[in-house]
């Protein structure tokens, strides 16, 4: 059993057993992602509500993008704004998408994973890719983040500005 982390309060369900299967310590390496997201210049969660993030499958992601953002397929993650000031927000996976892209970019399921959640804390604190300025200033923090993490630079590693990473969604309810 590890120590309490400062990100103990962020609240990780794991509804797809494959996760913990495939990513062993998959809680500790979430927990790792904020941290060091936090010391690149991203949200730091012990000065705010911590997100919760959901692992879920690729039928739980599909039917949330459809519901809210009227696209009827899965994507590899989804960010839903907090309903309240003492909420943090949600972080969505979807296995079977996140363990393709992984699998295409040859990169291991745990580094991919941590950019994920990296990239949904960013939108979380307001960061987004859909301008040329705000995407280099997100994969910016999201490549000093991995690196910290010993991950290497993840956009080196596939080409996602082509391909699914575009599905990647934010919710404002």
């Amino acid at each position: 059993m590890e120590p309490p982390s400062r990100y103990a309060g962020t609240d990780i369900i794991i509804e797809d057993a494959r996760w913990r299967a495939s990513v062993p310590g998959t809680e500790r390496a979430i927990r790792r992602a904020l941290v060091a997201v936090a010391r690149q210049g991203g949200p730091d969660f012990t000065q705010s509500p911590a997100p919760s993030i959901l692992l879920a499958t690729d039928r739980i992601v599909k039917r949330l993008n459809a519901r809210f953002r009227d696209r009827n397929k899965p994507t590899n993650v989804l960010t839903f704004e907090p309903l309240s000031p003492a909420h943090g927000g949600d972080i969505v996976l979807g296995y079977e998408t996140v363990h393709r892209e992984a699998a295409a970019a040859r990169r291991s399921l745990r580094a991919h994973l941590s950019h994920l959640v990296v990239h949904g804390a960013l939108h979380l604190a307001g960061y987004d890719h859909h301008h040329p300025g705000e995407a280099r200033e997100m994969e910016g923090i999201e490549t000093r983040t991995l690196r910290s993490l010993g991950f290497g630079d993840p956009w080196r590693q596939g080409n996602w500005r082509q391909g699914n990473w575009q599905q990647a969604g934010s919710v404002r309810i």
